[in-house]
């Protein structure tokens, strides 16, 4: 496109000279067309951030809708969350002794805790992709495939915590098998910790690692976004990767 511009501004005070016209004309012509070059220019930088608020928008719905229903973290392999280590040690000597079902439970109720957070978080995302600047939507555009990622853990990370934590730890309240391990630890957890036991913090680590499942679904939407052009769902989309493709 810029070429075309361009070689019009040359071709057109070109053909000006060759009709006869004065100098002060000539300049007028080439000024108009730098100034639809201009035009352009600007028009390409907003829509290289129209085209990536698009993308990131497709990245976090898809999260939120996979991630947010039921078994939504379960059924993923690639962000179920798994037992804590600490737990998990347990786990072992607990199915020999018949009690693995207890586990299960509580292994289930943690991933359950994180999909009913998820769903409340989307505006975070929204906000961050609404305050993107040029300089970002740049940076996304020609950086390595988790550039999304980058950008949303500095933009957001502290608030979907700060969002996320409570719900968690509401869901959590509400089970008996979570509401006896954190019973236990508030009773036990001084003489847990003298017997080397390290006592998790359920509610902080299911948060974690809920918000490191939307991360990693969102780079995953991005990367095939990136990747396969059948995965542009806009106009704008298909247009500014389709430029980064070429």
């Amino acid at each position: 496109m810029n070429r075309t511009i361009i070689a019009a501004a040359v071709a057109g005070t070109m053909l000006a000279g060759c009709a006869g016209l004065d100098e002060a004309s000539i300049h007028q012509i080439a000024g108009a067309v730098g100034q639809a070059y201009g035009q352009q220019a600007v028009l390409a930088e907003t829509d290289i951030v129209s085209g990536l608020r698009e993308a990131l928008g497709q990245g976090v719905e898809s999260a939120v809708t996979s991630l947010g229903r039921r078994n939504g973290f379960w059924d993923n392999a690639s962000v179920r969350i798994p037992l804590p280590a600490e737990l998990q040690q347990a786990e072992k000597t607990a199915r020999k002794l018949g009690m693995g079902d207890k586990f299960d439970q509580l292994h289930l109720t943690l991933n359950r805790a994180a999909e009913q957070a998820v769903p409340h978080v989307a505006d975070i995302f929204g906000a961050a992709v609404r305050q993107m600047t040029l300089e970002d939507a740049r940076s996304i555009l020609y950086g390595p495939n988790d550039a999304a990622t980058q950008f949303f853990r500095r933009t957001s990370e502290s608030e979907l915590i700060g969002r996320i934590r409570p719900i968690v730890t509401d869901a959590t309240t509400q089970v008996g098998v979570t509401q006896q391990y954190k019973a236990l630890v508030s009773s036990y957890g001084p003489l847990l910790k003298l017997a080397g036991i390290e006592a998790t913090d359920l509610d902080g680590y299911v948060t974690t690692k809920a918000v490191d499942g939307l991360f990693y679904s969102i780079a995953a939407e991005e990367a095939r976004i990136r990747r396969d052009p059948r995965a542009r769902t806009t106009e704008l989309m298909r247009t500014v990767f389709g430029a980064q493709d070429r």
